[in-house]
């Protein structure tokens, strides 16, 4: 009777552990949904502020009683943001579909064929992982400038038609595929184009869905480049837009107006991300894993 009173004790000790743990981790994470989600709610809280209202404010309000939609009418009057979305759209379906053809023959070329000095090169490939983007950015500039393509899509749209990592993400995918399937193909007398297009792709394709999902994301929130290479509003993406409006307040910087285009702009990602999350998540976990 007494060891049994004494286990019935540890296990509800255990218990009470177990559930302080779980109330901890809970508000744990409480909390740091605040921190994440905090922003968002703030950018879309000075969105429906009145701009008058807005810069009267001496401490800011964390709430308001008077919104105003009259921000989103001035996102897209002040300036053309309407056609700096579509720029930003062509930009990013152009980019990521050349960047899918490039990195797609590049990971399989890794993965299954064999030429020499395979290994060095994929090497030196992945070392230029390790140079700093801003040394990037220069060299693209000097050559963009070089070119005479400034101000153009093409130039806009050519420094991104590669990725080392992705080009790695992919080779990895493609290296999961069993070496039988290709040695049955060419056996068949099948091609390695029509291999790859009828067999490796289909196979992998959670993870190409995913750095297709990565790349839209990516291009949509490109801005040191476009700024960089762009001065005509011809050429224009959303990122340039932004800070058009931020400058065309009524004698002062137009917060209110600036934040209702970034929630517009941000939707269609938010979106993006809500549906694909599931695609993404196994697309990467897939990509990074070889057996």
């Amino acid at each position: 009777m007494e060891r049994s009173f004494d286990f019935e004790r540890l296990q509800g000790r255990a218990l009470r552990r177990k559930r302080v743990l779980r109330v901890l981790t809970y508000l744990l994470l409480g909390v740091w949904a605040v921190v994440v989600l905090f922003p968002f709610y703030w950018m879309l809280l000075t969105s429906v502020k009145d701009y008058g209202a807005y810069n009267a404010e001496h401490i800011p309000t964390f709430f308001t009683l008077s919104p105003t939609l009259q921000n989103y009418r001035d996102a897209f009057t002040s300036v053309p943001l309407g056609r700096y979305l579509a720029n930003t759209v062509f930009f990013a379906v152009v980019t990521t579909a050349l960047m899918v053809v490039v990195i797609t023959l590049s990971a399989y070329a890794f993965a299954r064929m064999e030429f020499r000095g395979k290994n060095l090169l994929f090497t030196l490939f992945l070392s230029l992982m390790m140079i700093p983007t801003e040394l990037v950015v220069i060299t693209n500039y000097a050559t963009i400038t070089g070119l005479e393509l400034r101000n153009t899509f093409t130039g806009l749209i050519l420094p991104s038609v590669t990725s080392v990592f992705y080009i790695y993400l992919l080779k990895e995918n493609f290296e999961q595929v069993p070496d039988e399937l290709y040695r049955a193909a060419k056996v068949d007398g099948t091609s390695d184009f029509k291999y790859l297009w009828k067999v490796m792709l289909p196979i992998c394709r959670p993870t190409l869905v995913t750095i297709i999902i990565l790349k839209v994301i990516e291009c949509w929130n490109s801005y040191v480049w476009p700024r960089l290479i762009t001065d005509d509003p011809n050429y224009f993406l959303v990122s340039n837009g932004i800070q058009e409006i931020r400058e065309n307040g009524f004698g002062r910087e137009n917060i209110p107006a600036m934040m209702a285009a970034v929630v517009v702009i941000s939707v269609p990602l938010i979106l993006l991300f809500f549906l694909f999350r599931k695609k993404i998540m196994a697309g990467v976990s897939r990509g990074g894993i070889k057996g």
